[in-house]
């Protein structure tokens, strides 16, 4: 057996390290004196609010200030961006968008668009978001269990969430067009006509829906692995030596566990449910007709593309929706509350 070498290191230089940290040195001296006579004259609360300064400071400019501005608008009208050009009309802009002789016909709306873009997020959401969890689940599920490669399989999964949504959107138009590759594959296979998917109402709508779900199902796949991995084992292993069949496991043991993290998925494929834009717009444009033009596109049309441009109506649209989300997820909140307090019984 080769002797190990017992030589020493040679130290490193001390007038490298000196040069080197010197300037560090200096830096925390100079803050060190003020920092110190702060927490003199305010105490431990008022460093832990010295600390908490520049972070409320970037919410405050990025985050509020927008959210005041963006409620200014809404009661302002005419065309001008600038706030100074602008007139004050009240709440001219929300009557406008709630005017509605039959709430289930947009066609009697004074704002029609804005009914029909209500009508298809609500429909995007009761037809995506469960099927969303669904396979969500179901893909969590399948990670969790030992298969081979499994960390190369939960990558492949993930890897559609890093891809910019224009990019996710680019794919499956070139994809879905008419000369595209689905039609190419369905004519080489079963010699089928060329079909335009995007331009009919209903697989347009179904594009909208699977795309949204392909590019963001890694994402809630994620959250309730992890979910399914802090579930201790043993309980597992009792029911096993139970007897007890695997579906009875998954619905008396893994799904109530699994409420929690289950919770956070609705909570968020919600709101990006309603946030829905970038992939679906670059990849129908809201078409064909208004077939696909969901809130958000209305929103950004409204006080941006459109040549009538109205900012103010498009601000009172993007308030009345943060409204709905706010109190969809008040609603979910307490019926899970509820719902933990039933259990604890």
């Amino acid at each position: 057996m080769a002797a190990q070498d017992s030589s020493p290191r040679p130290a490193p230089s001390p007038g490298l390290t000196g040069a080197f940290f010197a300037p560090v040195r200096l830096l925390m001296s100079l803050i060190d004196a003020p920092l110190r006579a702060w927490q003199k004259a305010a105490g431990l609360t008022g460093m832990a609010g010295f600390f908490l300064l520049p972070n409320m400071a970037i919410f405050t400019i990025f985050v509020l200030l927008p959210l005041v501005i963006n409620f200014v608008y809404s009661m302002s009208g005419g065309t001008a961006i600038f706030l100074a050009e602008r007139t004050f009309v009240g709440a001219e802009q929300y009557e406008r968008l709630l005017t509605c002789a039959s709430y289930l016909d947009p066609g009697t709306c004074a704002e029609d668009r804005f009914w029909i873009a209500v009508r298809n997020t609500g429909l995007f959401l009761l037809v995506q978001v469960p099927l969303l969890i669904a396979v969500a689940l179901v893909t969590a599920l399948v990670l969790n269990r030992d298969l081979k490669a499994r960390s190369f399989w939960r990558a492949v999964f993930f890897f559609p969430v890093l891809l910019s949504p224009v990019v996710v959107g680019l794919i499956w138009r070139w994809i879905l067009q008419r000369q595209g590759l689905l039609n190419l594959l369905l004519y080489e296979t079963a010699g089928a006509d060329p079909h335009s998917w995007l331009s009919d109402r209903f697989w347009a709508f179904a594009a909208a829906v699977g795309v949204s779900i392909w590019a963001h199902v890694g994402f809630y796949a994620l959250i309730l692995l992890a979910g399914l991995q802090a579930i201790p084992k043993d309980i597992y292993e009792a029911a096993e030596m139970d007897g007890t069949r695997p579906t009875r496991v998954f619905w008396r043991i893994t799904l109530p566990l699994l409420m929690p993290n289950l919770l956070v998925v609705l909570v968020l494929a919600l709101i990006r449910a309603v946030q829905v834009f970038d992939e679906v717009y670059v990849l129908t444009g809201g078409g064909p007709g208004t077939s696909t033009m969901y809130l958000i596109q209305y929103i950004f049309e409204t006080g941006f593309a459109s040549q009538l441009r109205n900012p103010g109506l498009a601000a009172a649209a993007s308030i009345l929706m943060g409204i709905v989300l706010v109190v969809l997820t008040l609603i979910q909140i307490a019926a899970s509350r509820a719902s933990e307090r039933r259990g604890q019984r």
